[in-house]
């Protein structure tokens, strides 16, 4: 796993704590949604933060179960 910039890890986890239902395991979902709940602009931090949430969910969906 590459080590991720502090400011994803930062957005990601806020996201996961204010809108712990807009995301799921689902990249493609996730991608959207952190658009249209963020003033990103760039693709590239855009897509970076939504694997962050991704795998974040994964993880967590793994340990719960």
């Amino acid at each position: 796993m590459a080590i991720k910039p502090k400011y994803i890890k930062q957005l990601g986890n806020v996201l996961i704590q204010e809108y712990p239902d807009s995301f799921n395991t689902d990249f493609e979902t996730n991608k959207e949604s952190v658009e249209a709940l963020t003033t990103v602009e760039s693709k590239g931090v855009r897509n970076r933060i939504a694997g962050y949430v991704t795998r974040k969910k994964a993880q967590s969906a793994a340990s719960a179960a």
